[in-house]
């Protein structure tokens, strides 16, 4: 679950005047302002250790969210926000249309089983509309926009490294026609892509860089 989605889903249980009892409790005194109610929902979550299988088969929320000192139920939230929440559309009721053109499955199968939840890697999402932030190129090798940096994440090793770094100035090694000599310097990142050790990734001002690994 993204950060922003979480945010979503925390800020709409503080309506219910469910979390920021839990906030305040957390912090030993009453949250500040609205900025850093925000902040400390992020933080309760990212404190959190990982979750296992074995951890879930045992009854542990795999976000990690610490049900049990709220006064909801998993259960009881998520069916009051399915009836309640609606998703941003930028097509009115496209997506009332769509369950009417496409044929509906039957719910209840098993199509996944819970391996691992690390809550140690951290996208950074600048806006909720954009794709391809995150990218895996196996079954273990996850490629994901953290910041201003590209990072790859082993659920095998655990390891987290840098692959390419944004923030400061970034120029190409090689001369190419049509490559700019001179570099970028803190280029916001929009989009990636990556496969068989090559990344490409994008920008807001139309960037593009490669690497090769």
């Amino acid at each position: 679950m993204s950060y922003y989605q979480w945010l979503g889903d925390m800020n709409y249980m503080a309506e219910e005047a469910e979390v920021v009892d839990f906030v305040d409790e957390m912090d030993g005194g009453a949250a500040g302002g609205v900025e850093d109610v925000e902040v400390n929902e992020y933080d309760l979550l990212t404190k959190a250790t990982d979750t296992s299988s074995g951890q879930a088969r045992n009854g542990q929320d795999i976000q990690g969210i610490p049900w049990e000192r709220l006064n909801i139920t998993r259960e009881k939230y998520r069916l009051t926000r399915l009836e309640q929440y609606k998703n941003y559309e930028n097509i009115p009721l496209s997506g009332e249309a769509v369950d009417k053109e496409c044929k509906q499955m039957e719910k209840g199968g098993n199509y996944y089983e819970f391996f691992h939840n690390t809550r140690s890697v951290k996208p950074t999402i600048l806006h909720f509309q954009l794709r391809n932030l995150v990218w895996a190129t196996s079954k273990h090798d996850v490629y994901l926009v953290s910041n201003y940096s590209v990072m790859h994440w082993s659920s095998i090793s655990g390891n987290l490294s840098e692959v390419i770094n944004f923030a400061g100035h970034v120029a190409p090694s090689e001369k190419h026609a049509g490559s700019l000599l001179e570099g970028f310097t803190q280029t916001q990142i929009s989009t990636i892509a990556v496969k068989d050790n090559f990344l490409v990734a994008g920008g807001f001002q139309g960037e593009l860089t490669c690497k090769v690994s």
